[in-house]
């Protein structure tokens, strides 16, 4: 997806999608783009002062300030709102019970749909201007010209739309971006948030947060999904961020982990699984950290193995998870976090492609699924690679489908055809990968620019739906 105008820029969002960062960065701040300030409150402040002179200066262009925490969203949105306030841009202040907590919205308010509506015709993410409201109901003009009308007691998923995570910029497009850098972010989130813009963007630091611009290269070039013991505690605040806590036995390990001096040699080397019946050998109290961190993984992965399991199970049935298959899932994806960081996802990811892994994993022998794991570690930790498998995976799906179709399998043709589905709508939350393949589109069957992205360009092409997920 093509958003920039600027060949310095693409070539911007090229350096960040391949891992060069500081290529990136040292580009934009060759054209003034990146500011820094003593302090993390005083670039919040000239952060908000840019944002509001470049507002007036271009009063149609859209834009969003972004983020890596809630609170901070918090802070700037007030912040913003009290420039717009001084500005004489609001309306009267109405006190609304939005899903978020209590919130002032007024005419004239930026606003920021946190929920898809089909019925409202609303996706998550999707930015507006309010122009009326009162404590029953709000009309919005959405960014794309529409007006969309509903009362508050049946959709409140609502939140002032000036500033916003960088988690829920993915797949959106503005004219500019203002960024304030903290360090909670990576290189993924250094990605997201320094290539949604079409015009330009402005990255605004603390001092206090980064002493140097080599420092804030650092942050924003690091990858978290690393699995090294030297890693845990970047690992643990990447949990903590999303609001996970540990078991206490999950606990002891991460802190047994801690003190391992060099890299975990091998994911799983030599991982004993579970005898026949799901009993764990008896080990020593005082076996090595190495050996450890192993059985925790090794637990880790067949509770979450078995998790996935009983829902694939469920839907093959025709249902849906009950409550407590979603809580256990739940459970065990934090479980497996604990004692490898993406663990829980890079397995799904493994489960989703053959869901006969789980069953396999969830009966003891992981050893199919630890191989499909580790090669989905790899895929999403190598830009490159996990484009080409990609584009590889797409074609042996399209042969399949056409194959299976000629031969009156329907079945396994609508199978084949809801994995193509589920692979072009996964690139509406990988914007990464969508860039890698903007060149690509050939070899994927697309003759066409929709100027929507790859994923919306397969979808059209193909006329695909969503096969089954995890998305609980």
């Amino acid at each position: 997806m093509r958003r920039q105008r600027e060949d310095w820029q693409r070539a911007a969002t090229r350096d960040l999608a391949t891992g060069r960062t500081g290529d990136a960065i040292h580009a934009y701040d060759t054209h003034d783009m990146i500011h820094a300030a003593p302090t993390r409150e005083q670039a919040r402040g000239e952060l908000i002062d840019r944002w509001d002179h470049e507002r007036q200066a271009n009063p149609d262009a859209t834009r969003i300030i972004l983020t890596h925490t809630n609170a901070e969203v918090r802070e700037l949105n007030e912040a913003a709102r009290q420039k717009m306030r001084a500005a004489g841009e609001l309306g009267a202040d109405v006190h609304v019970a939005a899903d978020r907590g209590a919130r002032n919205f007024a005419p004239g308010d930026r606003v920021m749909f946190l929920q898809n509506e089909r019925g409202l015709g609303v996706k998550n993410g999707t930015l507006g201007t309010i122009e009326q409201v009162s404590a029953q109901s709000m009309t919005v003009r959405t960014d794309d010209g529409r007006d969309v009308a509903f009362d508050l007691k049946d959709y409140n998923k609502i939140d002032h739309g000036y500033a916003a995570t960088v988690h829920k910029a993915q797949g959106m497009t503005v004219d500019r971006t203002h960024v304030l850098g903290t360090p909670g972010m990576d290189s993924h989130g250094s990605y997201v948030a320094l290539s949604r813009h079409r015009d330009g963007m402005n990255l605004h630091y603390g001092r206090d947060d980064f002493a140097s611009q080599d420092r804030l290269v650092g942050v924003l070039s690091r990858d978290r999904a690393k699995d090294m013991a030297s890693d845990y505690e970047p690992a643990r605040d990447y949990a903590e961020r999303r609001g996970i806590t540990f078991r206490e036995r999950v606990e002891r390990v991460v802190e047994i982990v801690r003190q391992v001096p060099e890299k975990v040699r091998g994911m799983f080397d030599g991982l004993r699984l579970p005898a026949e019946g799901g009993q764990w050998p008896e080990r020593k109290v005082e076996e090595d950290p190495e050996a450890a961190l192993r059985r925790a993984r090794g637990r880790a992965l067949v509770r979450h193995a078995r998790a996935v399991d009983a829902i694939f199970a469920a839907q093959d049935q025709g249902g849906r998870a009950s409550p407590d298959q979603v809580r256990e899932l739940q459970e065990a994806r934090q479980q497996f976090e604990g004692v490898r960081p993406l663990g829980s996802h890079d397995a799904e990811a493994a489960y989703r492609k053959n869901p006969a892994l789980a069953a396999e994993a969830a009966s003891g022998d992981a050893r199919r699924a630890i191989r499909a794991l580790q090669l989905e570690t790899e895929l999403r930790t190598d830009p490159g690679l996990r484009a080409d498998r990609f584009v590889e995976r797409w074609q042996n799906l399209h042969r399949a489908s056409d194959q299976r179709y000629a031969a009156g399998d329907y079945a396994g043709h609508r199978a084949a055809r809801a994995e193509m589905g589920n692979m072009a709508h996964s690139l509406e939350r990988d914007p990464q990968m969508e860039s890698l393949l903007a060149g690509r589109k050939r070899e994927l069957g697309i003759s066409f620019d929709s100027g929507m992205g790859v994923g919306r360009d397969l979808t059209l092409t193909f006329g695909l739906g969503r096969g089954r997920g995890l998305g609980l």
